[in-house]
């Protein structure tokens, strides 16, 4: 069986510094996708970058959560702060949707939104996932399953993440299970498989989201397993932008991906890389 392996630059468009990284990372490195957030405020230049790089494969990164709406602030009262960004309260927001059925509507508006947004910028749609994987909850979910099939969506990221494979890149490492994700990731494959929509068999980069250094990536393609893998990273050549994550090691995931040793790590595994739509 072949080892099909996808490796995913989340955050495209969160600034210029994430959308240098993605197209070094891509023209110079082991980058085959990036997951572009349709309103942020180096999306247009993340999407005129795309189109000079037709190899690289970009999707569509849902925001729901900490970032831009591409709706007006005033057009989602339930679902925004009250700095006209999405609320950073994860847990009460997934509350909030299934109490509120303003909520809910607002929810469809904002994601129909972003799927026309990416529509408009004339980009093939290679996968959908979202910031933060809130796609993941349930009622997230279904609505991206049912406005996704309108814009012609063939992949959905499902973050599954298996521990042996974490252990062997690291030995003695002690990585934690995403115990706040693990079972609507399970009801979400379910779900997209019985869409007819392709998924990865595992998703890697959960645990060390952030931390993804020369070390690990290549580690991890050397214990890369059968089947189709996503690799997913946050590169970046620098941090110090609007949006960025605290404690993330953005220049270091982006040497990962440019590293000879991730090449090597490749090759000796036979891996045949590429996007979601390569393997469809």
């Amino acid at each position: 069986m072949v080892r099909k392996l996808v490796v995913t630059a989340d955050d495209f468009g969160l600034s210029l510094a994430v959308n240098e990284a993605v197209e070094q990372a891509h023209r110079e490195g082991i980058l085959t996708a990036a997951s572009l957030m349709v309103s942020a405020p180096a999306a247009a230049d993340a999407v005129a970058r795309a189109k000079r790089m037709p190899r690289l494969r970009v999707g569509l990164h849902l925001v729901l959560v900490e970032a831009w709406p591409t709706l007006p602030a005033e057009a989602l009262p339930d679902l925004v702060a009250f700095d006209g960004l999405f609320r950073r309260d994860m847990g009460r927001l997934g509350l909030d949707l299934a109490l509120k059925p303003a909520a809910r509507r607002q929810l469809s508006a904002e994601i129909r939104a972003q799927f026309d947004a990416y529509r408009t910028t004339g980009l093939p749609l290679d996968h959908v996932n979202a910031h933060k994987h809130f796609h993941v909850h349930p009622l997230i979910a279904g609505r991206v399953l049912a406005i996704g099939r309108d814009y012609g969506m063939r992949a959905i990221r499902v973050p599954r993440e298996p521990r042996a494979v974490l252990r062997a890149a690291e030995p003695g490492a002690d990585p934690k299970p995403a115990l706040d994700i693990a079972p609507w990731a399970a009801l979400l494959a379910v779900r997209a498989r019985q869409a007819g929509l392709l998924i990865p068999d595992r998703t890697l980069g959960l645990s060390w989201s952030g931390a993804m250094t020369p070390r690990r990536v290549a580690g991890l393609l050397a214990h890369l397993p059968e089947g189709l893998t996503e690799l997913y990273t946050h590169p970046a050549a620098s941090g110090g932008f609007v949006g960025e994550a605290p404690g993330y090691a953005y220049a270091s995931e982006r040497d990962a991906l440019i590293a000879p040793e991730a090449f090597a790590a490749m090759r000796a595994v036979g891996a045949v890389g590429g996007g979601f739509s390569d393997f469809s």
